[in-house]
C-alpha cells in the first residue's frame, strides 16, 4: 500500500513534540484533512510549533480555545477522514468528538503503557530511575490513557539521559510506529488490544515549577535523577556559595574528594559537573569555583 492511495488524517497538535510529528508524518508521504491546534492567544509572544508550521501550508486550520469550542467545531463541520491523530495537543477531546472518525482517534503516548499514564511520562520515567520506557499507539477513550493499543515499542534509558536527549529519541520511535501502524490499521490489518490488566497503572502529573527547587535533605541519587529529567523544564535551581544557579549536570559520587565542586546530599555527594551561573553563562563546576567562590 503506497502513502498517496491512504485517506487524509485529521490531526491534532499544538506544542514542539505535536509539530515534530506532524512534520515526521508528511515526511512520510501523510497527507491532511485539516489540523485542529490551539489559539495564540494575545499574551502569548513564543512559538505555536503547529500552528506555525501551517502558515505555510495549505491544510484547513482549526483553533478551538477548549474542550467546548473543540466540539462546537466538529458539530458544525463534515470531516471525511475516518481517523483522527493526536500527539501533544493540550485539551480534552469529548466522546462526541472522538466518535465522529469512523476509526477513533490514535494517540502516540511516551511510556509502555499503563505504566506513567498522564500529562508528562518522559519526566517521571527518568525520575523512577526505570530502565526502559518506549512509545504506545493507543485508541482515545474518555479516560485518562485506558484505551486499546495499537501498538508499543520499548526504548532503553540510559544512565546519561536527559529528558530532551529522551523525547528526541521518543519523537524518532513514534514516528516509526505510526508510518507503520496507521497505513495497517487503516487497511483493517491491525486490530486494537487491551492494555495489560496484569501491570500496576502508574500516573504522571504536569510539573510546577517549584518542582526544580534543588532539595540538597534528599539521596544523591535521587536529586541527579532530578537534574537530568528537568533540564528543559522547570530547570534544577539551587544556592551555591550564596549564589542563585541552574544546575545542567551532575554526577553521584563516593565522597567529597571525588570531584572539584562536590555538594553533600542526604546521604551521599552529588559533584556539580555543568551549570548556569548568576551571569546567565554556562560553565564547569570549576570555572564557578574560581569566579564565585570567595
Amino acid at each position: 500500500m503506497t502513502m498517496t492511495k491512504l485517506k487524509p488524517l485529521v490531526f491534532f497538535g499544538s506544542g514542539p513534540v505535536g509539530a515534530a510529528t506532524l512534520i515526521g508524518l508528511t515526511e512520510s508521504g501523510f497527507e491532511f484533512e485539516a489540523i485542529i491546534t490551539k489559539p495564540r492567544l494575545a499574551h502569548h509572544k513564543g512559538p505555536m510549533p503547529v500552528l506555525d508550521w501551517t502558515i505555510n501550508h495549505n491544510i484547513s486550520v482549526f483553533t478551538p480555545a477548549d474542550k467546548a469550542e473543540l466540539s462546537d467545531v466538529f458539530r458544525t463541520t463534515s470531516f471525511m477522514s475516518g481517523l483522527g491523530v493526536v500527539v501533544d495537543y493540550g485539551i480534552i477531546i469529548a466522546k462526541s468528538v472522538i466518535d465522529s472518525f469512523e476509526l477513533g482517534i490514535i494517540n502516540s503516548h511516551f511510556s509502555l503503557l499503563p505504566q506513567w499514564r498522564g500529562a508528562d511520562p518522559i519526566t517521571f520515567a527518568i525520575l523512577s530511575g526505570q530502565k526502559t520506557t518506549g512509545v504506545s499507539l493507543m485508541l482515545i477513550d474518555e479516560s485518562l490513557d485506558t484505551g486499546n493499543l495499537l501498538a508499543q515499542e520499548k526504548l532503553t534509558i540510559s544512565k546519561m539521559d536527559t529528558a530532551p536527549d529522551l523525547t528526541k529519541r521518543l519523537i524518532s520511535l513514534s514516528n516509526q510506529l505510526l508510518g507503520e501502524a496507521i497505513p495497517l490499521y487503516l487497511a483493517g490489518d491491525a486490530r486494537p488490544y487491551p492494555q495489560d490488566t496484569n501491570i500496576e497503572p502508574t500516573y504522571s502529573r504536569q510539573l510546577t515549577k517549584s518542582d526544580g527547587q534543588v532539595n540538597w535533605g534528599k539521596p544523591a541519587e535521587i536529586t541527579e535523577r532530578e537534574i537530568r529529567a528537568y533540564l528543559g523544564w522547570p530547570k534544577s535551581l539551587a544556592k551555591i556559595f550564596g549564589k542563585q544557579v541552574i544546575i545542567t549536570k551532575a554526577q553521584v559520587v563516593e565522597g567529597e574528594s571525588d570531584g572539584i565542586l562536590v555538594i553533600k546530599c542526604t546521604p551521599g555527594w552529588l559533584e556539580i559537573q555543568e551549570l548556569i551561573g548568576p551571569s546567565g553563562r554556562t560553565m564547569s563546576g570549576a570555572d564557578f569555583i574560581r569566579g564565585y567562590k570567595r
